[in-house]
């Protein structure tokens, strides 16, 4: 699934699960570069295809949460996890910015890559608590060269300005994160989360033959309609929500792929949640399936990545 069609039907999801007005939808469906009647039409569709989650708590449909927020659910930080700090460092552009949580004995190294709505709270949280658990983690700002994503303040504005960014792009400032992380933990071995946008994010560095990773831990993201994922060494860990179809949907072309390159392998798909289950400031939140899916992450790092 191409980047710009995966952030709008991300869209079209969030309004049939009520998380945004439909006039919301449109509006950010027009950011992302569809006309008013196309951006119907992609509703229309996803109204067809997908019945509506009634798990859904998140905010009320209409409200927005800006991409920098620090509202006490988002800010708040789980048992264990370790504080962090904003940090500047280079890329090939420019100065990115990321944040980076340090383990004090690090077991080894992770890149965080966030969701479509930026470098968040949220995932910071998980930067921290990868540190907690022994891996120092860098989450990156991938929208660094528009001066980040909590500067773009409106939140319709991130997704927008993703799908604007070449993939090039984005893979280079991964890269420079790994690359950072080399700097500040020498001899680790290095890894990689990420989630939704970020998950898919994931799978476009694997297709990018990055040698240096040595785990990858994709949550539900779509894979590329035809990866080769040959120059790798990285232990693959992919995580999918059995009622996300339109995820799931990619999740052969992932298996095929891996196995075409012959590298270790698990795709695991856990019962009755959806997209973005692991996101505790979200809507489709698990908790049981999110603690579950984090005890596996852990015990896939601790055999893959710990040194």
């Amino acid at each position: 699934m191409a980047l710009r069609e995966y952030l709008t039907t991300e869209v079209g999801e969030d309004w049939v699960d009520g998380l945004i007005t439909r006039r919301e939808a449109v509006r950010r469906l027009i950011l992302l570069g569809m006309t008013a009647t196309s951006a119907a039409a992609l509703l229309a569709a996803c109204a067809a295809e997908t019945s509506p989650n009634p798990s859904a708590s998140g905010p009320p449909a209409g409200s927005t949460t800006p991409a920098g927020a620090t509202g006490s659910a988002a800010a708040a930080s789980p048992a264990g996890s370790t504080p962090g700090e904003a940090i500047t460092f280079p890329g090939p552009s420019g100065q990115l910015q990321g944040f980076l949580a340090s383990a004090g004995t690090p077991k080894g190294a992770m890149l965080v890559i966030h969701e479509n709505r930026g470098l968040t709270d949220h995932i910071r949280s998980v930067a921290g608590r990868l540190a907690g658990d022994g891996y120092t983690s860098l989450a990156v700002d991938l929208l660094s060269e528009e001066g980040g994503s909590a500067a773009l303040g409106d939140p319709a504005n991130v997704p927008a300005a993703l799908a604007a960014a070449s993939p090039e792009r984005l893979g280079s400032d991964m890269a420079a994160g790994l690359t950072e992380l080399e700097r500040r933990v020498p001899g680790a071995k290095l890894g990689i989360i990420g989630f939704c946008f970020g998950g898919g994010m994931v799978w476009t560095l694997l297709d990018a033959g990055e040698p240096r990773l040595a785990a990858a831990i994709p949550f539900y993201g779509p894979a590329p309609a035809a990866p080769d994922f040959s120059g790798n060494e990285a232990a693959v860990l992919g995580v999918y929500a059995e009622l996300d179809g339109r995820v799931n949907a990619s999740l052969g072309t992932a298996t095929s792929a891996l196995e075409a390159a012959g590298l270790t392998h698990e795709m695991k798909t856990y019962p009755g949640v959806d997209h973005a289950f692991f996101n505790d400031t979200g809507g489709r939140y698990d908790p049981t399936q999110a603690a579950a899916a984090y005890a596996d992450v852990l015990a896939w790092l601790g055999r893959y990545l710990a040194t």
